[in-house]
């Protein structure tokens, strides 16, 4: 046999079995497990009961909204703070997205609502009772038995990532956990990675990052377990998503294979 026979059977088996080993290789890399995809993993099977996290009630800051309905036995005056028809129009559901601003009081950067015939009202800081409260007892001496109903309004959360579909989603209650949320982004898809969800909050002015695992049951007792209105969500994707077939170097290979063509013909 000829040396460059030798060397055409070489080059064939050599490339033969680089082709193979790539294949096998994103192959294998590119596989996600069951319990890579599972959340709330635990060694016991039995039932658990897991204390819920002591959360603060929201204190209120710049920039909230807030949606107040003053209602009294003297209805002509209550209407003065908030009109019959937008209270009827925001209850029946009809105010499209950031449209509740249109009925709204917005807390100004010093941390101020302004409100007719009370005036100026400092709730940076303070829950929705308390202001409830404020409101109520400066109304005493207008108003006959004035009653207050105090409500956030434009909350959203940001789900971002590695989610079916990633988007801006309206906060829909006064308590939403991580898991509602990412399941009002349609899930965590296969390669996102449920060991690293990052929780960004803005506390205090100052915008902070946290790492949750929520394959750990140790998630249902986490300050973070319930999010906070304009929280962001974002899910890691795990690095089998770019090892994957939909990430196959299939460029590299059809030119390993032509070149390999070349070879076989030339020597021929």
């Amino acid at each position: 046999m000829s040396q460059s026979i030798r060397l055409f059977v070489y080059y064939r088996y050599f490339f033969k079995i680089l082709f193979f080993s790539l294949t096998t290789l994103c192959i294998l890399s590119s596989c996600v497990t069951q319990r890579e995809v599972e959340y709330l993993q635990d060694k016991n099977k039995g039932n658990q009961s897991f204390s819920d996290p002591q959360t603060e009630e929201y204190r209120i800051k710049p920039a909230d909204e807030l949606y107040i309905q003053i209602s009294s036995l003297d209805e002509a005056s209550a209407n003065i703070f908030t009109g019959s028809n937008l209270q009827q129009t925001y209850y029946m559901g009809s105010v499209q997205p950031y449209g509740a601003s249109l009925i709204s009081y917005t807390v100004d950067k010093e941390g101020y609502i302004h409100l007719p015939v009370i005036g100026s009202l400092l709730v940076k800081d303070k829950t929705l009772t308390q202001v409830g409260e404020m409101i109520r007892t400066a109304l005493v001496n207008v108003l006959n038995q004035p009653l207050v109903n105090i409500k956030l309004v434009n909350r959203y959360v940001a789900v971002l990532g590695e989610v079916k579909n990633p988007g801006h989603y309206v906060f829909p209650k006064n308590k939403l956990t991580i898991f509602e949320a990412i399941g009002m982004a349609g899930d965590i898809t296969d390669y996102g990675n449920r060991k690293e969800v990052i929780v960004v909050r803005n506390e205090n002015g100052k915008n902070t990052s946290h790492s949750l695992n929520l394959t750990k049951s140790e998630i249902l007792t986490s300050e973070f377990y319930y999010l906070h209105p304009n929280d962001m969500v974002y899910v890691k994707p795990m690095n089998k998503k770019y090892w994957g077939l939909r990430q196959f170097p299939f460029t590299v290979v059809l030119s390993i294979l032509t070149t390999t063509v070349l070879y076989y013909n030339a020597f021929k």
